[in-house]
């Protein structure tokens, strides 16, 4: 493992893309405010992000991607692009959970929330060997007194960057996405199309 890796990290689990670029110790992020289009945005800003510092695609030692929990559809995008990247790269890409990226450096146990739509929680508790299951809370248990709490997305994907530099050399699994609650998106109403013989 590199001493100093140079680890390109990024998330698309809210309204923004939002990247970290790890090099020779020093910490590069950006953010781009959207609610929509990150699947368009996502590559080309990587590729500027790169670019300002000098760097082609080449120079990456490992990926690192935010899984979630967060948007479904963004959530897909960020993990399906580390994916393809890691892939056609040929280096790791490490998959963490907004709860580790929250609670970095924090002493444990302890308990992570991020905010969830209709004024829900996601919840986890960290543990000092691992991490309890994931879970939904209800309005009136999402407790904003928790410890850890989201931090600004600027140090969310720094930090997405930092454990994907402590996890890259021994991490063995694909990145996946971290889904706590079922999708909002209902079946459609359409009848399948007929396949033809």
């Amino acid at each position: 493992m590199p001493p100093d890796p140079t680890i390109l990290a990024f998330d698309t689990s809210a309204a923004h893309c939002a990247a970290a670029l790890l090099c020779a110790g020093k910490m590069t992020v950006r953010i781009d405010e959207m609610a929509r289009g990150q699947a368009e945005h996502l590559m080309p800003m990587l590729e500027e992000v790169l670019a300002a510092q000098g760097l082609t695609w080449q120079d990456l030692d490992a990926i690192g991607v935010g899984a979630g929990p967060g948007n479904f559809t963004g959530i897909r995008i960020s993990v399906a692009a580390a994916r393809g990247l890691a892939l056609g790269l040929g280096v790791p890409a490490v998959g963490v959970s907004n709860f580790d990226a929250a609670a970095y450096g924090l002493a444990r146990p302890v308990e992570v929330l991020i905010p969830a739509p209709r004024d829900q929680a996601y919840a986890q508790r960290l543990t000092e060997t691992g991490a309890e299951a994931p879970r939904l809370l209800a309005p009136e248990d999402a407790r904003p007194e928790a410890p850890a709490l989201p931090l600004p997305a600027e140090e969310m994907v720094a930090n997405i960057a930092r454990i994907a530099a402590e996890r890259f050399a021994t991490e063995t699994a694909r990145p996946a996405p971290l889904y706590v609650r079922a999708a909002d998106a209902a079946p459609s109403r359409d009848a399948p199309p007929v396949i033809l013989p």
